[in-house]
């Protein structure tokens, strides 16, 4: 369902005929990793088997296994016609007459009425990119990056120098993620191969990492955001414990993590837990990161040696971890944690994102990621045209009773502190007495 990788040919079809007709019950019977049906517009399909081909990842289809996909196989698809003939071949049916459209604990007056947002977005060409600030974007990286070798070829490796350096390659560096992040998503070209290409590009070569692995745990993130099993990047264990329920339950268990109860200080002095993608089968992202290591070794050896280099790589994503992470998580790990509950698109996304004030530099400096409600409703859509939609989200949540939280930048950081220092509490509580 994830849009991160290349259609290039039909799946299997399906085990049954595309006549049958089924019930919700039957529908959420097939919900194994060996037998995973899911809905999408009423129809009924067995991807059972095309789960391991699909190009945003198999875990992205297990996650829906079961369920009504319809929203987001639309928010994840920017050509919805393209991707029909990999769906018609898995065709095995249809949802019986007498079945609502929706399962579980879906709202069908909230999904109908962002059903009509997002039509409206569309129709307001809120989906269309300008390639100018994408061009510029990209510009101001590249320029960044010439800037940090010709203060050291210039001027010579003091350690003033060396500093500075590392402050201008890790904001290159950071500013590079939330380029890849727009290409990874299909947001900037209306040719998902031309998305490809450059996305593949940015992360490999300007950073070093792979896309395919970034697209394998990202779109898992996206499809069910802040639920434990199933989203990736709030899957802690042994490290941290997150939210009001993991701590709780982990420490009935009598299970310890380190550092435990002061986990809010760890995370503060060593950082996020830094994750190195390894691909085996997939040369051409080991290509494209070779590519950057090798340039950055022919830039900064001959400058300061290969311990040098090393060492102020090394730095150099010190510095840019923390950017990231307190960023991205400013906006997920002060809000709900918990497992899944079957909810509605825009509820579940509600539920486990919020967005930080816009001005000129949070924009910047988060990449757009400050408006994460509006990024994970609709992650096909240019970031420069999240700020427009924004309104109409707003007034959405505010008909429907869903809370739409705002917050400055300091208060989305210290939230992140006070959100570690509550879990670690939680689990001593927990451990000790329960």
């Amino acid at each position: 369902m994830g849009g991160g990788g290349q259609l290039t040919e039909p799946g299997e079809p399906g085990s049954r005929r595309a006549g049958g007709v089924y019930t919700w019950e039957e529908v959420q019977s097939h919900s194994s990793r060996n037998d995973q049906w899911l809905v999408i517009d009423r129809k009924v399909y067995n991807v059972t088997k095309w789960a391991k081909r699909h190009p945003g990842g198999f875990r992205v289809i297990n996650h829906y296994a079961g369920e009504d996909a319809t929203e987001a196989f639309t928010a994840f698809h920017p050509d919805l016609k393209f991707v029909q003939k990999f769906l018609k071949p898995l065709l095995i049916g249809e949802l019986a007459a007498t079945e609502p459209s929706q399962d579980r604990n879906k709202n069908a007056a909230v999904i109908q009425d962002f059903h009509t947002l997002r039509a409206q977005a569309e129709s307001d060409g809120l989906f269309r990119a300008q390639p100018l600030f994408f061009c510029l974007h990209l510009g101001h990286i590249l320029l960044l990056e010439a800037l940090a070798w010709l203060i050291i070829w210039l001027w010579g490796t003091s350690w003033t120098l060396t500093f500075l350096i590392s402050i201008i390659l890790a904001t290159a560096q950071t500013q590079a993620g939330w380029l890849q992040h727009d290409f990874g998503h299909l947001s900037v070209f209306k040719k998902s191969s031309w998305n490809h290409i450059l996305h593949k590009f940015v992360i490999g070569h300007l950073k070093g990492a792979s896309a395919n692995w970034w697209n394998h745990r990202h779109f898992q993130h996206h499809a069910k955001p802040n639920i434990f099993s199933k989203d990736p990047d709030v899957n802690m264990l042994h490290i941290f414990v997150l939210g009001d329920t993991q701590p709780v339950e982990y420490g009935i268990k009598k299970i310890k993590y380190l550092p435990y109860h002061h986990q809010h200080q760890y995370f503060l002095l060593v950082g996020p837990p830094l994750l190195i993608p390894v691909t085996c089968r997939l040369i051409i992202d080991l290509a494209w990161s070779m590519s950057y290591y090798l340039r950055y070794l022919c830039c900064y050896v001959p400058l300061y040696g290969l311990f040098g280099s090393v060492a102020l790589i090394s730095f150099v994503r010190f510095l840019e971890s923390h950017w990231f992470v307190w960023v991205t998580q400013m906006n997920h790990l002060p809000m709900d944690i918990d497992h899944e509950k079957h909810h509605d698109w825009l509820t579940m996304q509600l539920q486990a994102t919020c967005n930080i004030e816009k001005s000129v530099f949070n924009d910047w400096f988060s990449g757009h990621l400050n408006f994460q409600i509006e990024h994970h409703l609709f992650p096909t859509m240019p970031r420069h045209n999240y700020h427009l939609v924004a309104p109409l989200v707003h007034a959405l949540c505010e008909k429907h009773g869903i809370p739409y939280q705002v917050k400055t930048m300091w208060q989305g950081i210290v939230d992140v502190i006070r959100s570690l220092k509550n879990s670690g509490d939680l689990w001593l509580d927990a451990y000790l007495h329960k």
